[in-house]
């Protein structure tokens, strides 16, 4: 046993412990320092910037794309790191329904996900796979020549394959290809944990190298392996197609990095004599946008701000673009690069997403006004809750709304009364007094959530004196970036024979204001008139001198006996009775569902003996299931949500 070295003790000494103060730099970061201070650098690839040391995929990135030449096959990747808690909650489930969507095939056919060994894999399943990750990875690969490989599907599951050798794991993804765009893309979809059994996953940490520069070349080498290496009258072609176009290119790109403080100097390098042409020929072109100064013949000085400049021209063409095919042949006059002052309300004519990759949406308006509206969304905004062809108004955050202006001027030593307003809107012959109140109400339940105003009594609110003030500053903190609402989930065509009340309807009591006689607005003044032909039907119209004249309390006419036909169909499906709530009433029971009907969208409440309609509101959603009350007020509705408090909208 004595003589068994196994079982000698022996002492290891490990590092030194900090004892306080500065820490010590390690030697070879001491000697970097000072290499770097005498204004040395040092050669190799990573010029410029740190090695990666964490990460799968360190070495692969260091050795892809070794072999390819500068004829390879290029290919552009966008790629994103999403950590998950900082995500919204619906923020994956958005983004894999949009990459699904409509017309996204070659045959502008619904997208279908796919992945390594299914053509139809289950997003929702995806999804929960992905569930407790603590991030994502999101890629859109773009081949250069996406349209000679064809084989998006084949090619994608070839560099996934070859990640998964880089990264060495097995990798848990879904992927659509898109060719609805002049260059077909696939979205990728990484979750972002290790393959292998659940109890066993890790997370999925690629080096930023690989995700940088390794993903790009692995898929440069694919491409160039299927296709073949650029010919020479293909990269020449590659380089004419840049020199003209209004946007921010590879030739513009090259020169930024060859500008000095002498400027650009195209003397030098004769062995690339054909780029050199193409370098050229780009400058004469930025020299005539203004964008470039030549100094003599051989050297040229770009103007600050070049890219930028550069960049917005190009987005400002796509913009024109995505609303000349939104609006398919109809001649509109285009607003593009709009900082709201006023709302813009008119029809859906197209969306999407102008960065596909951080959910970053638009909006083509065809609006009232006679014009194309093209619209950032702001960021978050569900595309989905935004159908094509509905109607919709957008107005700039903090903006004065009629509605304030109309509270404050009815309102008198302080307070507004519903029923001094009444009397004033029948004094002045509105053609809705009610409807009109109804709004009032509504708007002003919103702002005593918000603590702006005060209600008093049934009908009685207290109003600051500086209602207008506040109500801008709430609804410019409320809003990030522009405040989209959907007016009406029917397209224009559906609403002229219709049982309900419309958006068509409350443009006829309005008498279409803000309606021109071109473009949608003119479209809007013929349904309108095919609208009031319709009502003259039901007795609820009709023509006098060439002027429509419409029944009393129209909007609350139709939204009855809209109402009254749905209630009919639930009955006969639920086998309950419906109940009319009647103004002043209070309806309570247990929150069934929501039915979508043409006056807009109501709550179905069962109290066990039968069910009743109210208007739906986005604060009762959370309570489906639950035991709620509400009184109604016209159009406005008082949620009764728990025992001690309430919720009026």
């Amino acid at each position: 046993m004595a003589g068994n070295e196994d079982d000698r003790f022996r002492i290891t000494p490990a590092a030194p412990k900090s004892r306080g103060g500065p820490r010590s730099q390690r030697f070879v970061s001491q000697v970097l320092k000072q290499v770097s201070k005498t204004g040395a650098k040092h050669a190799g690839k990573s010029l410029g910037r740190p090695a990666n040391t964490f990460g799968r995929g360190r070495v692969a990135a260091s050795m892809a794309g070794r072999r390819l030449g500068p004829n390879a096959r290029r290919v552009v990747i966008k790629s994103r790191f999403v950590v998950l808690r900082r995500a919204s909650p619906n923020s994956v489930a958005v983004h894999l329904r949009y990459i699904e969507r409509d017309g996204v095939t070659r045959d502008g056919q619904k997208g279908r996900a796919y992945g390594a060994d299914t053509d139809a894999a289950d997003l929702k399943t995806f999804q929960e796979r992905g569930q407790n990750d603590r991030h994502q990875f999101r890629f859109i690969v773009s081949p250069e020549d996406g349209l000679e490989l064809e084989d998006l599907r084949g090619f994608t599951r070839q560099l996934m394959r070859r990640m998964e050798i880089d990264l060495e794991t097995p990798l848990d993804w879904a992927a659509v290809d898109h060719w609805d765009t002049d260059n077909p893309h696939t979205h990728i979809v990484l979750n972002g944990h290790t393959g292998g059994p659940a109890d066993g996953r890790e997370d999925l940490v690629i080096a930023p190298d690989y995700m940088a520069n390794g993903m790009r070349q692995r898929a440069s080498e694919i491409a160039t392996d299927w296709l073949g290496p650029r010919t020479e009258a293909e990269i020449r072609q590659s380089l004419l197609r840049e020199i003209d176009q209004q946007r921010l290119t590879g030739l513009d790109r090259a020169l930024i990095r060859q500008a000095g403080a002498n400027g650009i100097d195209l003397a030098g390098n004769p062995q690339d004599r054909q780029r050199q042409n193409a370098l050229r020929a780009r400058l004469q072109r930025l020299e005539g946008m203004g964008l470039a100064e030549r100094m003599d013949a051989n050297r040229w000085k770009l103007k600050p701000g070049m890219a930028a400049t550069l960049d917005a021209m190009g987005q400002r063409e796509d913009a024109l673009e995505t609303v000349r095919r939104a609006l398919r042949g109809q001649r509109r006059e285009c607003v593009v690069d709009e900082r709201l002052t006023s709302p813009v309300i008119g029809r859906i004519a197209g969306k999407g997403l102008t960065d596909e990759l951080h959910d970053r949406g638009y909006m083509v308006v065809d609006g009232i006004d006679g014009r194309a509206h093209y619209l950032n969304l702001p960021a978050g905004t569900d595309l989905a809750e935004l159908p094509v062809h509905r109607i919709v108004e957008a107005r700039p955050p903090g903006q004065e709304r009629r509605v304030d202006r109309h509270i404050a001027t009815v309102a008198r030593d302080g307070f507004y009364k519903t029923a001094d307003h009444l009397t004033q809107l029948k004094r002045a012959n509105d053609r809705d007094p009610q409807s009109t109140v109804d709004a009032h109400v509504r708007r002003l339940e919103a702002l005593r959530r918000a603590g702006i105003v005060e209600r008093i009594a049934d009908g009685v609110w207290k109003v600051p004196p500086d209602l207008l003030h506040k109500t801008q500053q709430h609804d410019a903190q409320k809003a990030d970036g522009l405040v989209v609402e959907l007016r009406s989930h029917l397209p224009l065509d559906q609403q002229v024979r219709a049982i309900g009340a419309t958006w068509l309807d409350k443009q006829l009591v309005s008498d279409g204001v803000g309606l021109v006689a071109q473009g949608f607005g003119g479209q809007v003044r013929e349904a309108m008139h095919s609208r009031v032909d319709f009502l003259a039907t039901q007795g609820l119209a009709e023509w006098r001198d060439q002027r429509a004249v419409l029944a009393t309390n129209l909007l609350a006419t139709l939204r009855a006996k809209d109402l009254a036909a749905a209630g009919k169909v639930l009955a006969e499906e639920t086998g309950q009775a419906y109940r009319v709530v009647q103004d002043g009433g209070q309806a309570s029971g247990i929150y069934r569902r929501s039915i979508q009907l043409v006056s807009g969208r109501f709550a179905m409440l069962d109290n066990g003996m039968g069910f009743t309609l109210v208007p739906w509101r986005p604060v009762v959603e959370p309570r489906l299931g639950q035991h709620v009350s509400a009184i109604m007020r016209g159009q406005s509705i008082a949620w009764q949500l728990g025992r001690a408090r309430s919720i009026a909208i």
